[in-house]
């Protein structure tokens, strides 16, 4: 195990996305971390002492020693490989499979699913006013068009990457513990929504957020 703090870490959270990410895995792997909870209706988060640590203003951050690490999918690889998991493959062929699918998840598939977790949870979470339906349907179809390419790539796979978990199947899933109240039709595609369960058989998945915190 190699992290650069000799005691516990801490790792800066609230009950939202990709904080989710940041926490299933820390809680996953038992990584020696410390929950500190970030109020962002206080507005926390817009602190100067947090904003000196993360200059976005942004949950999750994990500090490590000298390290203030912010983005959750490099939260991850940290946690990953500071505690020797493969989670984050050993081979080359496994590393760049991964990266794809982190890529793909930032940049293809989870702003349509995010923005149907933002109309449906976040909108009533924050008393942000009513769904945006022009957005919502826009999403919706997008959103359809990601999961049938998951549902053709997870058709004969356990995970994304093949038998095991993996840090693709972690980023890519991360919204469809709100699936019911977010609308995000799992159902529609067997393979994916197999995939779910097994996901929500993993300890954490649908919990991951700490009961208690600093």
């Amino acid at each position: 195990m190699t992290f650069q703090s000799p005691d516990r870490m801490r790792l800066h959270y609230a009950e939202t996305l990709m904080p989710r990410k940041a926490c299933f895995v820390a809680r996953h792997l038992d990584a020696p971390v410390d929950f500190v909870r970030v109020d962002l209706g206080k507005g926390e988060h817009k602190a100067p002492a947090f904003r000196a640590l993360n200059p976005n203003g942004k949950v999750p951050l994990l500090v490590d020693g000298d390290l203030a690490l912010w983005e959750s999918d490099a939260i991850m690889m940290h946690l990953a490989l500071g505690m020797g998991s493969d989670l984050w493959p050993a081979d080359r062929r496994g590393q760049v499979e991964v990266q794809r699918w982190l890529s793909w998840a930032a940049h293809e598939f989870n702003p349509q699913a995010g923005t149907l977790y933002f109309e449906h949870v976040i909108r009533p979470m924050f008393g942000i006013g009513e769904v945006d339906g022009q957005a919502e349907a826009a999403a919706l179809a997008r959103t359809r068009k990601g999961l049938q390419i998951l549902d053709a790539e997870l058709a004969e796979r356990n995970f994304i990457l093949g038998p095991t978990l993996s840090l693709a199947d972690v980023s890519v899933a991360v919204t469809f513990p709100y699936a019911d109240k977010a609308n995000i039709p799992l159902g529609d595609y067997p393979a994916v929504a197999r995939w779910n369960d097994r996901l929500r058989a993993l300890a954490h998945w649908d919990a991951p957020f700490p009961q208690l915190a600093v």
